[in-house]
């Protein structure tokens, strides 16, 4: 038998996030009737509710399914087999998004990238401005990329899109941003918005969301032939008398309405602040250790993860497997090219400055046991940027 560990494992991969009591009692509930008037009650409110949370007026679906779905459910219902979709290389997961365009039979013209900066809006401009002919029926970009901690700038991508007319639909993936970040569905022109269950919703994974513009919906009745189990059309007109279209995932769904719940006593915005704090104060601890950041630009730092690139010579894996085994905490791994070079800490959802700070002090502890030359304390340097009342400090 396996020596037990005492205390708390310390979960700080970018996702799937710690999950709260509040949530887990929440979906600690008998199985309903998935037909009957209490799921009904359950879902319109949750329908409306993560409506919110998008900042949307439109419908959002929900599959019951990983964000990979929703990545397929995105395509699937608005584009046809040969058409075009422009796409940018910021990392893993928007290379894996356009591996499912592929399989869908789309066409990517995929921009290439370093992997240490998001999206080009130039570049996206020059793109669309080149295609005369209008053969790109949609721009897929990833807000957050959660393999590299670097952030792209929507609203300036929707602007490049606007100022050559190009008539494309704007697709973007908020899977480790949503309810993290400040996002806008409506106000920054979105038309496909994709998110998953599992990391600022505080949620398990299991859950995926579409949430729709009208220009989507009017490509999507267009469409000659539609998805099965993604059907837009089916969801929607169950959505609209309560219920889904098949076995919904009930118990996540009593998650989910909590989540939303405590989300909004926060408020948004507080929630935002205080992603931002931590996004700032872990960035404050990896130059005080005289580290680098992956992200190159400042305007891009993710506020939900920081991917921090290890020196020549050191293998971030090795250093991860021996903090895990040292103080029980799990770090994020370095993704395709960044594999044994970066290590991720992912400071999103239910998470306060005591347990970034046990985080970060793990971190430190770990590269010094394992020889890392570091400049100086980066636990110190965070603790400094929270406790600094001009950093939205608590006080008392």
């Amino acid at each position: 038998m396996p020596q037990r560990r005492a205390g708390r494992h310390f979960l700080q991969i970018p996702g799937p996030t710690n999950v709260p009591d509040r949530i887990l009692r929440a979906m600690d509930h008998p199985t309903i009737d998935h037909r009957g008037p209490a799921f009904k009650a359950l879902a319109r409110g949750v329908l409306d509710g993560i409506r919110r949370i998008f900042r949307t007026r439109g419908p959002v679906v929900i599959y019951p399914a990983s964000g990979t779905g929703a990545w397929e459910a995105a395509l699937a219902n608005t584009l046809a087999p040969g058409e075009r979709v422009l796409m940018f290389e910021t990392g893993h997961f928007a290379t894996l998004w356009r591996e499912i365009a592929r399989r869908l039979g789309l066409e990517p013209i995929f921009l290439e990238s370093d992997w240490r900066h998001g999206v080009d809006p130039e570049a996206i401009g020059r793109a669309l401005a080149a295609d005369r002919e209008g053969r790109i029926k949609a721009v897929c970009v990833v807000h957050n990329e959660t393999s590299t901690g670097v952030t792209s700038r929507i609203p300036e991508i929707r602007a490049a899109i606007d100022a050559v007319g190009h008539p494309a639909l704007f697709m973007v993936d908020t899977i480790s941003s949503l309810a993290s970040m400040p996002y806008e569905h409506d106000a920054w022109g979105v038309d496909v918005t994709v998110g998953g269950s599992q990391k600022g919703l505080m949620l398990p994974p299991g859950l995926s969301f579409n949430a729709l513009g009208e220009r989507a919906l009017e490509a999507h009745r267009r469409l000659a032939r539609r998805p099965a189990y993604f059907d837009w059309t089916a969801m929607l007109e169950a959505n609209a008398e309560g219920v889904f279209p098949y076995t919904p995932a009930t118990n996540l769904l009593y998650g989910l309405r909590e989540a939303i719940a405590m989300l909004e006593e926060e408020g948004l915005e507080a929630v935002f602040a205080r992603h931002a704090r931590h996004g700032a104060a872990t960035r404050a601890a990896v130059a005080a250790w005289g580290l680098e950041i992956l992200c190159r630009d400042p305007r891009e730092h993710s506020n939900s993860l920081t991917a921090v690139c290890l020196p020549e010579g050191f293998d971030a894996d090795r250093l991860r497997a021996h903090i895990l085994e040292r103080f029980d905490l799990s770090l994020g791994n370095g993704l395709g090219r960044l594999r044994g070079w970066v290590f991720r800490i992912g400071h999103l959802g239910d998470f306060n400055d005591l347990m970034l700070m046990g985080t970060l002090c793990g971190i430190e502890m770990g590269m010094r046991e394992f020889g890392v030359p570091l400049a100086g304390s980066g636990v110190a340097a965070a603790m400094e940027h929270l406790s600094s009342k001009g950093n939205g400090a608590a006080t008392g």
